[in-house]
C-alpha cells in the first residue's frame, strides 16, 4: 500500500493512462471494426475484440514488464489496481454500450457478481496483507507460482469451454487474421502511447513513459473472463465473444518480454542525455 500512497500526486500520469486504457482505446477500436465489418472476419471474433478494448489494465503484467525495464514502479501498481477497481464499474457499461444490451439487462445482478467475485477477494486481501506482512515477507510463499498457475487454469479452462462447444463456428482464416490485427493492435497503441508521452511538453519522465506504455496498453484476462461471464451469461456466443481476449493476454506478454531490452535501452540513453543536460553549480 506504501507504493500506491506516494503515486497518488501524480495526477497526469494517472488521468493519461486511465483515458488511454477506458475512453480512447474502446472507442478507437470500434471505430476500427466499422472497417473490419465489411471483410469475412467472423463477426463475433470481432465483437470479442471490442470486449478487449472495454477491459480494464491487469494487475500483474504490466507492473512486472515496468519493473524489468526499470520504469516507473510505483505508477504501475497504483493504475493498475486503480483501473482495475474502476474497470469493475466502466467495463460493464462499454460492453453494453458497444455490444448492444436490451432494457432486461439485470444490471443489479451485474454489479452485485462482480463485488463478490472481484471487490471483496481485493478488499480482503489488502486487510489480510496488513496483519501478515511481516510473516511473509519471512517466509516468501510461492504466491507468484500460484497466480501463474491459476492463471494458467483459467485460460485452459475456457479454451475447453469454447472449442468443446459442438456449434462452435470457428474458421481459421479469421483466427489467423484475428491474432495479426491484435498483435497489430498491441504494437500501434504502445508506438502510440510513447509518442504522446514523449513530447517536449508532456512533463513526463523516461520512466513514466515506460508505465504509460504497459498500463495503457495492456489487458485484463483474470478479471476479463469473470466480467464476459457475468455479463454475456448464456449467451451462446459467448465461446466465440472470449477468443481475442484469450489470445491477447499471452499476445501482450510475449511482445513486452520482446521489448524489453529495447526499452530499456532507451530510457537509460534517456536518463543519462538529462544528466549530461543538467547545469553543474
Amino acid at each position: 500500500m506504501g507504493e500506491l500512497t506516494s503515486a497518488l500526486v501524480h495526477l497526469k500520469l494517472h488521468l493519461f493512462i486511465q483515458i488511454f486504457t477506458l475512453a480512447f482505446f474502446p472507442a478507437t477500436i470500434w471505430l476500427f471494426l466499422q472497417l473490419l465489418s465489411v471483410t469475412s472476419i467472423n463477426e463475433w471474433l470481432l465483437k470479442g475484440l471490442q470486449t478487449v478494448g472495454c477491459m480494464p489494465p491487469p494487475v500483474s503484467s504490466a507492473v512486472i514488464l515496468t519493473k524489468a525495464v526499470g520504469g516507473n514502479e510505483a505508477a504501475a501498481i497504483f493504475n493498475s489496481a486503480f483501473g482495475s477497481f474502476l474497470g469493475i464499474v466502466v467495463t460493464p457499461l462499454l460492453l453494453l454500450l458497444f455490444l448492444g444490451s436490451s432494457s432486461s439487462v439485470p444490471f443489479t445482478s451485474i454489479f452485485s457478481q462482480l463485488f463478490m467475485t472481484v471487490v471483496v477477494p481485493l478488499v480482503i486481501g489488502q486487510i489480510v496483507r496488513r496483519y501478515i506482512k511481516d510473516w511473509l515477507e519471512r517466509k516468501k510463499p510461492p504466491f507468484g507460482v500460484v497466480s501463474s498457475s491459476v492463471l494458467l487454469m483459467i485460460i485452459y479452462t475456457t479454451f475447453c469451454d469454447t472449442f468443446s462447444n459442438p456449434h462452435i463456428d470457428l474458421d481459421k482464416f479469421s483466427l489467423v487474421l484475428i491474432l495479426f490485427i491484435i498483435v497489430s493492435i498491441q504494437l500501434s497503441f504502445m508506438l502510440l502511447t510513447f509518442i504522446f508521452s514523449t513530447r517536449n511538453n508532456s512533463g513526463f519522465t523516461p520512466a513514466d513513459t515506460v508505465a504509460i506504455i504497459f498500463c495503457s496498453t495492456h489487458k485484463s484476462l483474470t478479471l476479463g473472463i469473470p466480467m464476459l461471464k457475468i455479463v454475456f451469461a448464456g449467451h451462446e456466443h459467448l465461446s466465440l465473444i472470449s477468443v481475442p481476449l484469450l489470445i491477447y493476454h499471452p499476445a501482450q506478454i510475449l511482445l513486452g518480454s520482446v521489448l524489453v531490452p529495447t526499452i530499456k535501452s532507451w530510457m537509460v540513453s534517456r536518463q543519462k542525455g538529462v544528466k549530461l543536460t543538467r547545469p553543474t553549480v
